[in-house]
Formats: C-alpha cells, sequence, structure tokens
C-alpha cells in the first residue's frame, strides 16, 4: 500500500493545538488575505516546535497529532477519499472507517514530519476558489531546492480548515484516493478499515 511519501505527509503537518493556541483570523467567510495568514501563522508554529530541542520525539508528534484534529478538516477529507465507494458500503462499514480515519491520517502524518526540523514555509499569494481559497506556498529547506506546494483551505464555523495540499504538482487527495481505491479493488473496503486500524 503505497500511501503518503515522506515529503507529502511532512507537507500537511504544520499547525499548533496544545501551546501556544493558533489564534484564527476574524471574518473568515470572506477573507483571502486571513486565509494566508492562517497558513502563514500554521507553518510557522509548527516549525518552531519542531526546531525545539527541549521536547523529545514523542512529545513533539504528540503536539502534531493534536495540531492536524485543530485545523484539518477530517470528515471532509475522508469522505472524499471513499466518494467513489460510499454508495455501495453499509452504514455500519462507514462508521468503522470515520472511526479509524481521524487516527490513522493523523499517525501517518506525525511519524514522518519529524524529519523537516529545519524547513520553513513561505506563502506567496492567495486565491479565492468556490467558498475556499488556494494558498500557494514555498516549502525552504537548507540544501535542498525549494518544493511549491498549494493549500486548499475552507473556511468552517469562523476559522480556517485545510482540505488538500498539492505538492510539486502532485494532488495528494487525488493520490490518496487512488491507494484507497486500489486496496478496496484488491481487498475490500474492510481490509481498507483494518489496515487503518493497525495504524491509528
Amino acid at each position: 500500500m503505497r500511501f503518503l511519501t515522506p515529503a507529502l505527509a511532512a507537507m500537511l503537518a504544520v499547525g499548533t493545538v496544545m501551546s501556544p493556541v493558533l489564534v484564527q483570523p476574524a471574518h473568515a467567510q470572506t477573507s483571502a488575505a486571513g486565509a494566508g495568514q492562517f497558513i502563514d501563522t500554521l507553518a510557522n508554529q509548527a516549525f518552531a516546535v519542531l526546531k525545539d530541542k527541549s521536547l523529545s520525539r514523542d512529545a513533539a508528534k504528540a503536539k502534531f497529532r493534536g495540531m492536524l484534529q485543530a485545523h484539518f478538516a477530517t470528515k471532509q477529507i475522508g469522505d472524499r477519499l471513499i466518494r467513489t465507494v460510499r454508495n455501495r458500503i453499509t452504514p455500519q462499514q462507514y462508521a468503522a472507517y470515520s472511526a479509524a480515519f481521524p487516527n490513522y491520517v493523523v499517525n501517518a502524518y506525525a511519524d514522518r514530519l519529524y524529519e523537516y526540523s529545519n524547513a520553513e514555509l513561505k506563502v506567496l499569494n492567495t486565491r479565492q476558489i468556490g467558498n475556499g481559497f488556494a494558498i500557494q506556498s514555498q516549502v525552504l529547506q537548507p540544501g535542498q531546492q525549494p518544493m511549491n506546494a498549494i493549500w486548499s483551505v475552507i473556511p468552517v464555523n469562523g476559522k480556517y480548515q485545510i482540505t488538500n495540499l498539492t505538492v510539486a504538482g502532485i494532488n495528494l487527495a487525488l493520490t490518496q484516493e487512488a491507494d484507497f481505491k486500489s486496496v478496496i479493488q484488491r481487498q475490500g473496503f474492510d481490509a481498507l478499515v483494518e489496515f487503518m486500524k493497525s495504524r491509528g
């Protein structure tokens, strides 16, 4: 099962929820500038945690798990990844998937992010797309070429949440959806859920 590469996973896991708490801009529903500031602040706080040598690996991962839960639209993301089979699974299967997905995705990203302690993120521009925003940015790491990343952000209850990320031209949601679909076709939906539980 391919799932996420380290680079893609690292790009998704930025933010903070334990301390300090990210203060999201007001008027999220109409502010493209606010959406860009959200990503910028999220990244700055996250990479500051990564550079904090007083934190153990486990402590850093614990913070990142909280970050993802707070700032990623896990229900929307999870639903999108199984949209092609949603009408063919039972309510019980969907409930099991929905319960397993948040922990799976958090742990998958947190396990890989720790490698990127020297990275920085620079927001380049923000544009509105439908009821959400696309934030173009670059990830800068010493000794490596800048990596382009486009964040998809939506306003949810007055706050911003991340729904997708495109890194170096690779759409993360579409890639992950294809991986899930492949597993379901070869082994069945229940096998996907069991795999997620084993990694959660």
